[in-house]
């Protein structure tokens, strides 16, 4: 059993759908970050970094527990174990991987940052939802344009670049994005959510 440390956020479900997809069996743990359970000794142990997700897999590659941190390498990682979800082909793997990095470098900072003034802020600052709202948008036209271009984020097929990207589109009415606006966007996201793995992901951790 590979052991999830979650909470439900969209990094968090980026991998709690990526070990239904590919059949892994799974414990949860879930990490209440509301209440400062990322901050525990005995997690932080696990990912010294304070966030969440994070897993501990009794058989690393030696054969040895392996812990991990941050979602796209864990994704990589799962992707690697399982044998599933990265093209077969190198110049497949590398647009997955591009893709990959796309979301966790730019689509989730700035998704991010458009819930944190939105909703979060204790004082509106017009100047940082303008700035982030744009750059939003912007992150939106790219995945529009690309997902006119292919099915799918890489390669014409599904992969980890998609896990990691739709539970951060899934949350666009937090960032006020009508998806309308972006067809193919819409088309892919429709897509995927029908997906039950996906569904199964989603739901991860199940709240008491």
């Amino acid at each position: 059993m590979i052991e999830l440390y979650t909470w439900g956020t969209p990094n968090g479900r980026k991998i709690s759908i990526m070990l239904e997809e590919v059949g892994l069996p799974y414990n949860v743990h879930p990490i209440d970050i509301t209440k400062g359970e990322q901050h525990a000794p005995a997690y932080v142990a696990i990912n010294p970094n304070h966030k969440i997700p994070a897993i501990v897999d009794p058989y690393g590659p030696d054969g040895k527990p392996i812990a991990m941190f941050e979602s796209g390498a864990i994704l990589i990682y799962l992707a690697g174990k399982a044998g599933q979800l990265l093209p077969a082909t190198l110049r497949g793997r590398y647009e997955a991987l591009q893709w990959l990095m796309f979301q966790v470098g730019h689509i989730g900072p700035m998704f991010g940052q458009v819930h944190h003034f939105v909703r979060s802020a204790e004082v509106e600052v017009p100047y940082a939802i303008e700035r982030y709202t744009k750059e939003k948008d912007r992150l939106y036209g790219v995945l529009d344009r690309r997902l006119g271009e292919a099915e799918y984020l890489a390669a014409g097929e599904y992969s980890i670049a998609d896990i990691a990207t739709y539970p951060w589109v899934a949350r666009h009415e937090w960032h006020e994005t009508d998806l309308g606006a972006f067809p193919n966007v819409k088309r892919w996201f429709e897509a995927i959510g029908a997906r039950p793995a996906v569904a199964r992901g989603m739901a991860v951790p199940v709240k008491p």
